[in-house]
């Protein structure tokens, strides 16, 4: 039933003709996982498999034509105020960062005009596209993965954008959370999607650190949880310096980064470096594609050095 909730509560941001043109859709063959706006462009659904726009007869089509149902200015506007609870001041946090977390575990990534400050975005004003994604979670995807691989080390877990890490991450946390001491450093709130302190999604009994960055969220789960594992999702550059911190502290790390296969991985001058440092002993590649969360290759940390 997550989908169909989620479904659901993504589009209750939307003003009234969107909401309704997403509701009626005709023909949708399968999950819709992107709903994208663009100020005064088409709606655009992605479901795993396809690319659609939306007809003024609720129809579907594949193809960039004049009968669309258009994302106008007021409805960008509209559908970003009640993203956040009318209280903009109360996201700036999440919104100096791109994305704001929804209610359900769901994510709208934003984008528009940056106001820097101190070399830093700090806010983002003159919104221009949206892209709300549509939580799912398949529980035990993770579970013949636990078989196959050694959890002597840490664990890497690459793919391309939408091979489906992230599930099979958060689905891993669930399984090993009820034999291991596990901390879940969710950044971007895309693992446990904490909403008031509770999990949206099933992460078992993770202890979760919610927003934080790898840094802050390694150093304190280290301080004071004591955990055996910790999980978080797409590392890279200073990332690396917690894995390895993580590692000469006796704690596993299991983390995912985007990498389509072995060869891209080792041009990665910092994933080479914690690979020849010997951080995990298994590296999972996911197949692309129509294949979510579907093991391509597993190998050897020590093989790969």
């Amino acid at each position: 039933m997550k989908y169909e909730q989620n479904i659901k509560i993504v589009s209750a941001y939307l003003p009234f003709a969107l909401r309704n043109a997403v509701a009626n859709v005709k023909n949708l063959q399968s999950k819709i996982i992107e709903i994208r706006l663009i100020r005064e462009k088409p709606i655009v659904l992605r479901t795993v498999f396809e690319r659609y726009f939306i007809t003024e007869d609720y129809n579907l089509s594949d193809t960039y034509a004049e009968n669309l149902i258009i994302s106008t200015s007021s409805d960008i506007d509209e559908t970003f105020r009640s993203m956040c609870e009318y209280s903009v001041y109360s996201k700036q946090g999440e919104i100096s960062n791109g994305f704001i977390t929804l209610s359900g575990g769901n994510r709208a990534g934003i984008c528009g005009t940056a106001v820097n400050k101190n070399n830093s975005v700090y806010n983002i004003r003159d919104i221009s596209s949206i892209n709300i994604r549509v939580a799912d979670e398949i529980i035990d995807c993770g579970k013949l993965l636990l078989k196959k691989i050694n959890l002597n080390k840490g664990v890497l877990i690459c793919g391309a954008p939408c091979s489906g890490k992230t599930t099979v991450l958060r689905d891993i946390a669930r399984l090993l959370s009820y034999k291991y001491k596990v901390s879940l450093i969710d950044t971007r709130l895309e693992l446990a999607g904490c909403n008031k302190g509770i999990a949206q999604f099933d992460v078992g009994l993770c202890d979760v650190f919610s927003a934080y960055n790898k840094h802050d969220g390694f150093e304190h789960s280290l301080r004071c949880m004591s955990p055996e594992i910790i999980i978080c999702d797409e590392i890279g550059g200073s990332d690396i310096l917690s894995v390895e911190y993580a590692q000469k502290s006796g704690v596993r790390v299991i983390a995912s980064a985007h990498c389509r296969d072995k060869g891209e991985l080792i041009r990665k001058p910092d994933f080479n470096k914690l690979i020849k440092s010997k951080c995990f002993s298994s590296i999972v590649f996911l197949k692309s594609g129509k294949n979510l969360g579907q093991v391509s290759e597993i190998i050897s940390g020590d093989k790969l050095c």
